[in-house]
């Protein structure tokens, strides 16, 4: 299995003088794109498993949004422009005469999923969108489809992954912060609260900084004193959650860039600056941990939208996040993992060319916990198989 297992031996991220976190909410252009890109990978594996009994070689994850144009205003204002989304990749479109509704997955799937996860947008009035999928290289689907005759998945590029376990306690706010504010119960108290909210998380010693930006939707605010007051609520929830994982000393900040005396504040028509103020794109959010983490591994993979058969840019982030998990769970006396796994193009994706998984234990030692580690990783790798599975029923979310 080439496992190597070594010691952490630098400080823990959650120890360092300073620490960066970043999280970018469902409703950001970027995260739109890859929750577009990877629903779409999804609706194909349904489709190409149940016409064909196993998944046809694909790579949707290529996705941009171009943003709109809107005049908000309190009380509601106006869409001038819609916005644009582009989805992009590579798919089987016919196979054994069978052809693929990639269009209509398309379409219809990201309406779908804008009306359930964007309240205040309209997707049939609001955003127009375009699928150019394309058929995939010769090579590439030759490789792809080898594993079908063999039975033994091949990587489809020679790539890495990387994961680590567990959050500490700033992570855990930021990714939490977010998930609150954009839960289903906050939408239906707070409907003023849009869906494009990122959290960014500093903390400076024993002081964390949270910065929360989050789209207002215009038509539930009145005037300025009421965005006010609105915004307010924001700072609380946000409060709320960040008591439940730390005691240290946390300020929290909401839209920073207002300018209450002009009243030039961040309100939206429909809760998403994909409306007017930002574009998008698949990759250039979180990773697939949910987080953006300049102080620990991080892959610059695109995993949203990629096969989740032999993709090992998708499938190795994944594999890595979750022994990493495992064994910190699992291993009494082992505090903190990272985990790093890279495969040769071709090559079987459960037997990658190097695992190295890095270990902190309250000893201090590693020379022992390397037999209880390697089952843990041996068992992941065995039902990497069966990963895509879970990315299908929404057990596992890369965004």
């Amino acid at each position: 299995m080439n496992l190597n297992v070594t010691p952490l031996d630098f400080q823990p991220a959650n120890d360092l003088a300073v620490e960066i976190i970043e999280r970018k909410g469902i409703g950001h252009p970027d995260t739109i794109c890859d929750a577009l890109a990877e629903k779409l990978s999804a609706e194909l594996c349904r489709f190409y498993e149940e016409k064909f009994g196993f998944v046809l070689h694909h790579n949707v994850d290529k996705g941009l949004l171009l943003g709109g144009s809107a005049n908000p205003k309190f009380g509601g204002g106006d869409i001038l422009a819609p916005i644009e989304i582009y989805l992009v990749g590579r798919a089987i479109k016919e196979y054994k005469g069978i052809k693929t509704p990639i269009e209509e997955f398309a379409i219809e799937g990201t309406k779908e999923w804008l009306k359930e996860n964007i309240h205040a947008l309209n997707p049939e009035r609001d955003v127009k969108i375009h699928c150019l999928v394309r058929p995939g290289s010769v090579d590439l689907v030759d490789i792809y489809m080898r594993q079908h005759e063999t039975g033994v998945p091949l990587a489809n590029d020679t790539s890495f992954g990387v994961g680590f376990a567990p959050f500490d306690e700033v992570e855990n706010i930021a990714f939490n912060v977010e998930k609150v504010l954009n839960s289903k119960e906050t939408k239906r108290k707070y409907p003023e609260i849009g869906e494009d909210i990122k959290v960014m998380c500093v903390r400076k010693g024993d002081t964390i900084d949270v910065t929360v930006a989050c789209a207002f939707v215009d038509r539930f605010v009145k005037d300025i004193n009421d965005y006010i007051e609105k915004r307010e609520n924001v700072r609380r929830i946000a409060e709320e959650v960040v008591k439940k994982y730390t005691d240290r000393e946390v300020i929290i900040h909401v839209n920073t860039g207002d300018d209450d005396e002009r009243e030039n504040v961040y309100i939206t028509v429909t809760g998403t600056s994909a409306e007017a103020g930002d574009d998008g794109e698949v990759g250039r959010g979180n990773r697939v941990n949910g987080l953006i983490t300049p102080y620990r591994p991080m892959s610059l993979e695109a995993a949203a939208g990629k096969n989740p058969i032999t993709h090992v840019g998708k499938l190795y982030n994944i594999t890595a996040m979750e022994i990493c998990q495992d064994v910190v769970r699992e291993i009494p006396g082992l505090q903190e993992a990272y985990c790093y796994i890279v495969s040769q193009i071709g090559k079987p994706i459960s037997e990658p060319l190097a695992l190295d998984i890095k270990i902190r234990t309250e000893d201090g030692k590693v020379e022992s916990y390397k037999d209880k580690i390697e089952p843990i990783a041996r068992e992941h790798l065995s039902n990497i198989g069966n990963v895509w599975k879970r990315l299908v029923n929404g057990e596992i979310v890369v965004y």
